[in-house]
């Protein structure tokens, strides 16, 4: 048997919750159930909770078997509709108290359970009705906020939309012009590698000539030091010489012909040296080049990362655009819901409107019979005060001949005590007078 915390309802008041509900049914249908009454009843109990009925619950089934793409489509949509409707009755039951609620209740139902599990229903409904109304009235303010952010958002979302539009015009616009400089960034980068080549190459000939002319001028001053020491020697051999023509002629030929030979070293010295000047003059010439192609290279990287920045940022609106699009396709999905939600909300509170002009008339009707009752007991009540006068003369006679009684009874009552204390004093004094003659010792207790 199925178990459940709410009271079971007869058959009549069954019929009376689901035809102001706006469901009506009949005596047969409820002692005799089949699987369509029974599985659209559950359903009626379920649209007044959860606002779900069957037609909501077809577009969930076709969008799943669009997205599984199968073949027998028929076959697996009436297994998954069944399955979700079993879903969604076996979560109203669980929440009515009826733990052991399975498809047998839904395609094989029998009369006592089914009863048993519509009254939980019924009653579980009257009591979501009767103290959820508060949150019923949070969710619906909740509802209209959303409806009011959801414009806010699609507005949102056609700014975003038109910026991002905008920045693809912008992009498109701009692609040829990244190509082109893209092209030029990778010629000057060949052109750079090929000048730092040149560059290493020229440094260390640089270096090379550096070291040689370094060399030349320290062999330079060593010869100038030879000079010098030679033409102290010379003067004094002067000094010291013998003034002999033939020695002085031999003496003056040597020296010409060496002093021939230094003038010789010194011109290819310095025929050197003026060539390498020229190189170093060359060299600096080419340095300038060198540091204007290291500069015109940094303005170049700095124009690639200007560019690597701007394709970054390119990306992160790309990626902004793309959460743009999923976050509009959950609040589209997220109003779709809402709407429905809404849409059932008013078909509910017309139900209620109806029901509450119902009881409306009912109530009216109620007043007008109490009302009638009213006057029926007014003109009773007449009569009853009529007869409480006369029952409170009777009263008011009855209590006096009940304090002429009392009066009575007390004097009464007085003589019997004088007597009776009269009594007891002459039976002690008998009880005292038959000890003495006795002998006896007499107590009193």
């Amino acid at each position: 048997m199925a178990k459940g915390i709410f009271p079971r309802m007869d058959i009549s008041e069954i019929i009376n919750a689901l035809t102001g509900w706006g469901f009506p049914v009949t005596q047969p249908q409820l002692v005799h159930p089949t699987a369509e009454f029974v599985e659209s009843v559950y359903f009626a109990c379920l649209q007044q909770v959860t606002e779900l009925n069957q037609e909501s619950l077809r577009e969930p089934v076709q969008s799943a078997l669009d997205a599984a793409q199968l073949e027998d489509r028929e076959l697996y949509s009436g297994a998954l509709g069944a399955n979700l409707i079993l879903y969604h009755i076996t979560r109203l039951a669980r929440a009515a108290r009826i733990d052991d609620f399975h498809a047998k209740d839904l395609y094989q139902p029998e009369r006592d359970r089914t009863l048993i599990i519509l009254s939980a229903f019924i009653n579980f409904v009257k009591f979501t009705e009767q103290y959820c109304e508060k949150f019923v009235k949070d969710l619906r303010q909740r509802s209209a906020t959303l409806l009011v952010e959801r414009d806010q958002l699609t507005q949102q979302v056609e700014e975003i939309e038109g910026s991002i539009e905008d920045l693809k015009a912008k992009i498109a616009t701009d692609e040829p012009r990244r190509i082109q400089l893209q092209e030029e960034n990778n010629a000057l980068r060949a052109k750079l590698f090929a000048t730092k080549e040149f560059q290493v190459a020229a440094v260390q000939e640089v270096e090379k000539l550096k070291a040689e002319k370094n060399s030349l001028i320290k062999r330079r001053e060593v010869l100038n030091g030879e000079i010098n020491s030679l033409s102290e020697a010379i003067s004094r051999t002067n000094s010291r010489i013998v003034q002999s023509p033939e020695r002085i002629k031999k003496t003056i030929s040597t020296m010409s012909h060496t002093t021939q030979e230094d003038k010789k070293i010194v011109a290819l010295n310095e025929a050197k040296s003026r060539d390498l000047n020229i190189k170093i003059s060359a060299l600096l010439n080419i340095e300038k080049d060198i540091r204007g192609c290291v500069e015109q290279l940094q303005t170049i990287e700095k124009e690639v990362k200007a560019l690597q920045q701007s394709q970054k940022e390119l990306a992160e609106v790309k990626d902004h655009l793309d959460d743009k699009k999923i976050e509009r396709n959950e609040l589209k999905m997220k109003q779709e819901r809402v709407q429905k939600q809404l849409a059932n909300a008013l078909e509910k509170l017309e139900r209620a409107q109806r029901h509450a002009e119902d009881k409306k008339q009912a109530s009216q009707r109620t007043i007008e019979r109490l009302q009638r009752e009213y006057d029926e007991m007014v003109l009773e009540r007449k009569d009853n005060d009529r007869q409480v006068e006369e029952l409170r003369s009777e009263a008011n006679m009855v209590e006096e001949k009940m304090a002429d009684h009392l009066r009575t009874s007390e004097l009464e009552l007085t003589e019997l005590l004088a007597e009776y204390w009269k009594l007891r004093h002459e039976t002690d004094l008998f009880m005292e007078t038959l000890a003495n003659k006795l002998n006896m010792r007499v107590t009193a207790e």
